[in-house]
């Protein structure tokens, strides 16, 4: 079942109540220590017993707000979502993508994504992990995080494609989604790339790039 974006919904307990300032201050310490915790520990071996440890708690007070650890999670990926969803359209919005000035907005949504993701990395990879299982609560998730700039991708090729620049030949939505696809996979893995001795500021020009070329059609005014 989708969960509606955490903005959008009060936070409650268990039961439905609405908690007071300290329930809230204990639900908050909660999650934070559930986030810090998934930096070390991988989703599977995360315990609610050792998030309430961590929270100076105890896992009856963890069940007052959340029935299991994915719920927990599952809160932190819709606060995710609410803080970057329109970061991304935003900037691909602004862009002119003419000149320098449209590589520059390029890079700029190439360094987006990897800030993005290097902040988010933990609970992206859980995002990543349960809607691969099949959890549809996650993969929603991952779909309002990704939905906007696909859409503001697909908007800037057929804009280009109008003014007969561009990859006329191609679908607008096929250039977004490859586009997107390529964009999350690489900031996903971009510590592996680091890893074989690729260096972060060449992935983002390549990144940049691509994303120039695709919208555009042209090559790239670096």
């Amino acid at each position: 079942m989708a969960t509606e974006p955490a903005d959008e919904v009060e936070p409650r307990a268990a039961d439905g109540r609405v908690p007071g300032r300290r329930g809230l201050a204990t639900r908050q310490k909660l999650l934070a220590c559930a986030s810090e915790m998934l930096r070390t520990t991988t989703y599977r071996d995360l315990k609610v017993v050792d998030i309430a440890r961590e929270a100076g708690t105890s896992p009856a007070t963890f069940y007052q707000y959340f029935p299991d650890v994915e719920s927990a999670i599952l809160v932190l990926a819709d606060e995710m979502v609410a803080t970057g969803v329109e970061r991304f359209a935003d900037v691909v919005h602004a862009n002119s993508w003419k000149g320098k000035a449209g590589y520059a907005g390029a890079e700029a949504l190439a360094d987006a994504l990897l800030t993005f993701w290097s902040e988010n990395l933990p609970v992206l990879r859980v995002v990543d992990l349960a809607t691969d299982e099949g959890d549809h609560r996650f993969a929603n998730v991952r779909t309002r995080l990704l939905n906007d700039l696909n859409n503001a991708l697909a908007a800037a090729a057929r804009d280009q494609q109008m003014s007969g620049r561009g990859m006329t030949d191609v679908d607008p939505n096929a250039i977004a989604g490859v586009l997107v696809a390529m964009l999350a996979h690489v900031s996903a893995h971009r510590l592996g790339f680091e890893f074989w001795g690729v260096r972060s500021d060449d992935l983002r020009a390549a990144m940049a790039r691509i994303i120039s070329w695709s919208i555009t059609g042209q090559k790239p005014a670096t």
